[in-house]
């Protein structure tokens, strides 16, 4: 089964904020290595981190007219920063890769979703 794993920042420092600037060299370097142990797990496929959720644009389409706002539909905390995929025998394995993410540990949250097969 493959798994798209949302990365939910939440709080989680990410590279360039002054959230990160914060954190020790010894963290830092332990985010970086946790991401290079995700890259070298077999059925893991890396994705890409996105830009913040301030420089989103939510497009809907009403009454045939095609409208934007500036700015995620979905409150900050909740905001995706990236994702990635893995192919795993059952959920129990997805669940423990993503685990293994540190946005998990670190404000955020990962959610794993099934992917449809066709």
């Amino acid at each position: 089964m493959r798994y798209m794993l949302l990365i939910h920042q939440g709080t989680t420092p990410t590279p360039g904020s002054d959230a990160w600037e914060r954190l020790s060299e010894d963290e830092k370097g332990a985010v970086y290595g946790a991401y290079k142990a995700l890259n070298e797990t077999p059925g893991f496929t890396s994705g890409v981190q996105m830009q913040p959720p301030e420089t989103a644009t939510t497009v809907r389409v009403q009454d045939g007219r095609t409208l934007t706002t500036d700015g995620p539909f979905a409150e900050l905390k909740e905001a995706i920063g990236g994702y990635c995929f893995f192919e795993a025998d059952d959920l129990d394995a997805a669940i423990e890769l993503a685990s293994r993410i540190p946005a998990a540990s670190m404000g955020g949250g990962i959610e794993v979703r099934p992917l449809v097969e066709w």
